[in-house]
């Protein structure tokens, strides 16, 4: 290549380093037809889901730099942009359940947040049942994987992993519960809750199996510890719903056990998973795109079961349709469903050409359903922490 040629690309090289980047040459953003931003239609593609009656379209994400280059528009992912875009809006909020919009972030974060807090929150869950008697209808198989699926109210911070300790039971790693419930002869059927499931802070009071011998006479029980030592329990550990039934007992039938739960996740086990459910969806956008009015109005609010749209007073004793609630679409269609051809004031048109329902791409309506062992709120903070720790050893091994 000559050095003219080099010169006049280094020259171009420059122009485009000038026009913040984005590669496109002075002379060209200079023209009076190249846009400074996106037409409208790309605008809705980019950042709308439209809901066709027969199916989604503009589903894809645009987010490479290059996607709109051609008009001068920069679509680069900017951390700057990110903060001043995102944000967090708790809508509600009870003891078990928490409801919050997550603006300004794409869908595989959104995703990543739901899959950690499915699988990778830790909990405490009962691992280990001991049963010493159970003459119940209910085999042991299934009375201990019952017994596992209740939630523990204990917070897991204050606990270690089973296996950073070797293996070993100790005060740092599990809690013993004991449950001994018997039905007496003459009596009614019993029903076994999990209120009767006692924590023991001493450790188990079973005696191992094959642990007493002539040289040792004194019984050897599966834990010896004591966790009322432990000054960090603000309250006693306990399974969080006490109504749970795990046993029907008959005349005469007993049950006598305990129970250690542990330190796990959600990914070895669903008794672990901190979440009855973890769910998001895209913020639904209703947009009537021509007025519908008087007789039309009226069949437009029945059609729709969640009650997005209400009817307005225009005077002169005539009406037309409003959207009252977006965001309760459950995108049945039913607003769109069916065309009105041939009514009189419809012109031939479809209720598709008046009503246009959309998602907004990048804002979502989370929903954290807690099994009430953590509260929600709680749980997505913990979220946090764990992708931020992820994030963290990506860059560290990426450097």
């Amino acid at each position: 290549m000559s050095s003219s040629g080099d010169e006049s690309m280094a020259s171009e090289i420059d122009e485009q380093e000038q026009n913040g980047g984005r590669g496109i040459p002075d002379y060209i953003m200079n023209l009076e037809d190249v846009p400074s931003t996106l037409p409208t239609h790309l605008e809705l593609q980019k950042t709308r889901v439209f809901c066709n009656l027969d199916a989604p379209q503009h589903t894809d994400t645009i987010q490479y730099s290059g996607a709109y280059a051609a008009l001068g528009v920069d679509n680069s992912v900017r951390l700057d942009n990110f903060y001043q875009n995102f944000k967090v809006e708790v809508k509600r909020i009870t003891d078990e359940e928490m409801e919050f919009d997550m603006i300004g972030i794409d869908p595989a974060v959104a995703n990543a947040f739901r899959r950690i807090l499915i699988a990778e929150v830790p909990t405490m869950a009962i691992e280990r049942v001991y049963i010493a008697n159970n003459t119940s209808l209910v085999q042991d198989e299934v009375l201990s994987h019952r017994l596992g699926l209740i939630p523990i109210d204990a917070d897991p911070k204050l606990f270690e992993y089973p296996d950073d300790a070797g293996g070993e039971n100790n005060e740092k790693n599990t809690i013993v519960f004991k449950q001994h419930v018997r039905c007496e002869k003459g009596q009614p059927r019993l029903t076994v809750k999990s209120d009767t499931l006692k924590w023991l802070p001493n450790g188990s009071e079973l005696i191992a199996e094959g642990t007493k011998s002539a040289a040792d006479p004194a019984p050897k029980t599966f834990t010896t510890f004591n966790q009322k030592s432990l000054p960090k329990f603000s309250k006693d550990p306990a399974p969080y719903n006490l109504d749970v039934i795990v046993a029907k007992l008959g005349p005469g039938q007993e049950i006598e056990l305990e129970a250690h739960a542990v330190k796990g996740i959600g990914k070895t086990h669903a008794k672990w998973s901190p979440v009855a459910t973890a769910w998001y969806r895209m913020l639904p956008e209703v947009v009537l795109t021509k007025d519908v009015k008087d007789e039309l109005a009226e069949e437009l609010v029945s059609k729709c079961p969640a009650k997005v749209f209400d009817i307005e007073d225009i005077g002169r004793g005539r009406k037309k349709a409003v959207v009252k609630n977006a965001r309760a679409c459950t995108l049945c269609r039913e607003c769109i469903r069916e065309a009105d051809e041939g009514e009189e004031g419809g012109e031939g048109e479809k209720w598709t050409d008046r009503v246009s329902l959309r998602r907004v791409k990048d804002h979502f309506i989370f929903t954290i359903e807690s099994t009430g062992a953590i509260p929600p709120d709680v749980l997505f903070t913990e979220a946090v922490k764990i992708l931020e720790d992820k994030c963290e050893r990506v860059i560290t091994e990426l450097s």
